[in-house]
């Protein structure tokens, strides 16, 4: 056995007390200027000698990321890189990185297949209806072609959702909403309402890998609790609660992203409750609310808009350029996120409001939803039979929405396979880019709506059993 000064423990000890002081400042829980730990405080939290801190500073000093001071100490250094947000998550290989993911699904060519990616082809979209939408619009004699609209939103669409979100039970005046221009800037600016840098927020796992993404770069610490087909594990939920102390909870309302899961009404009363014995906020995103073909409890609802924050959006439903999203909350947190909202974004498409407004009015986005959820109905039967035939098995049937959660045989690794696909053409989305445990290593998101072509399942059985041997 190894003590502290001797050689290759020694060195171990060094490195864990450097990467120590580097995940603190890429989370800028230490910011530049800011002093580090004593060498004795250091040496007291992670349990190694004074010396061991000594020599781990003096490196972390010859690479320039702190400096000594004769006489105060060492501090970070005013020289530091910008932040990148790639480097703050889980050291994970590159090709299964969230945002890495995510770029590739946005500059894939019109030759990659799909699969892993998170919205409706382009085909699956009312082009027409929109393009008709848009011309209508601009013939209007005070089109807002170049204005911009109200600070909280456009109030005629306002209305509008409030009578549509009533339908699922969450009852809001049209003075409690407020319009973004999708759900993930509705996410980033409660993010920006509620927390402070180093703040904990709880994320279901698996959760959305965006949202991974979003809030690294918002510098808050991020824990995690397992996801069931019921919604979270409450044993779990309870102990994140009781232990980290989390300021926020941000989840899907069904169907769940990335496993199509749905809450039962028994988990949401026991996420409330807990909820309010432990002064937790929660935000619930509705953005997948239009896929729902059996109505599902909305945590809103049951709460009455006090420990919820309820979002959603019409970028996955109707089109990712009409970005419109918008924020139900308790009554006295408007004018502070309308005050944060002009300061950080100024108008949230006063021009797209108007034209989701007309959409909405005059039948088109409803007669489109029929048609998505009859589709995606049958993409899914499709697509549960092609992976069954791969020897995948499905964590479970979805009732409805666009994603199927599968699991590959034991032998197999996704992301392993997601390298090999894409070298095809082929975009996978590997299970660990939504896992922030990294305990999702067998497991795939298919999209159903994006799942259709043949050889998305020639490229993978080939991958498979190549891997297999």
């Amino acid at each position: 056995m190894q003590t502290p000064g001797s050689g290759r423990g020694e060195g171990a000890l060094i490195s864990r007390v450097m990467n120590d002081i580097r995940d603190r400042i890429e989370r800028r829980a230490l910011n530049n200027g800011s002093r580090l730990p004593s060498i004795r405080a250091q040496a007291t939290a992670m349990g190694v000698s004074k010396s061991t801190v000594v020599e781990a500073y003096e490196r972390l000093v010859a690479e320039g990321l702190i400096e000594a001071r004769r006489g105060s100490g060492f501090f970070v250094s005013d020289r530091l890189p910008p932040f990148n947000i790639a480097e703050t998550g889980p050291r994970i290989e590159r090709d299964i990185d969230p945002v890495w993911v995510t770029r590739q699904s946005l500059d894939a060519g019109s030759d990659t297949l799909k699969p892993g990616c998170g919205w409706l082809p382009d085909s699956w979209m009312p082009d027409h209806d929109i393009r008709r939408g848009l011309r209508a619009l601009a013939r209007k004699p005070l089109a807002p072609l170049t204005s911009y609209g109200t600070p909280q939103g456009l109030p005629a669409l306002r209305q509008l959702l409030a009578r549509r979100i009533c339908e699922r039970g969450i009852s809001a005046s049209p003075a409690q909403l407020m319009l973004t221009e999708s759900s993930t800037q509705a996410i980033d600016l409660l993010c920006r309402f509620l927390l402070e840098p180093g703040a904990t927020v709880l994320v279901d796992d698996p959760c959305y890998f965006s949202l991974q993404a979003m809030l690294r770069a918002h510098r808050v610490n991020i824990v995690s609790v397992p996801y069931t087909p019921n919604g979270p594990d409450l044993s779990a939920f309870e102990q994140c609660l009781v232990h980290h102390r989390p300021r926020l909870y941000i989840t899907n309302a069904a169907p769940h992203n990335p496993t199509g899961a749905a809450l039962t009404f028994d988990t949401a009363h026991r996420v409330l409750r807990l909820a309010e014995q432990h002064d937790l906020t929660i935000i619930e995103d509705d953005v997948f609310a239009d896929f729902e073909t059996i109505p599902t409890p909305r945590l809103a609802a049951l709460d009455g808009l006090q420990q919820v924050i309820h979002i959603g959006s019409f970028s996955k439903t109707l089109s990712a350029s009409v970005r419109v999203g918008y924020i139900a909350a308790r009554a006295d947190w408007l004018e502070g996120l309308v005050d944060l909202k002009l300061a950080t974004a100024f108008e949230s498409g006063h021009f797209s409001a108007e034209l989701l407004l007309m959409l909405l009015s005059n039948g088109t986005y409803r007669k489109h939803m029929e048609a998505v959820r009859r589709r995606l109905a049958e993409a899914t039967a499709q697509t549960l039979g092609n992976v069954r035939k791969l020897g995948m098995t499905p964590w479970l049937e979805p009732s409805g929405g666009m994603f199927l959660w599968v699991a590959l045989p034991p032998e197999l690794d996704a992301a392993a396979i997601a390298q090999q696909a894409i070298k095809q053409d082929v975009l996978i989305a590997p299970g660990n880019v939504f896992s922030l445990s990294q305990s999702a290593g067998r497991f795939m998101r298919f999209n159903v709506a994006q799942s259709l072509e043949p050889r998305i399942y020639e490229v993978l059985g080939k991958i498979m059993q190549q891997q297999l041997g």
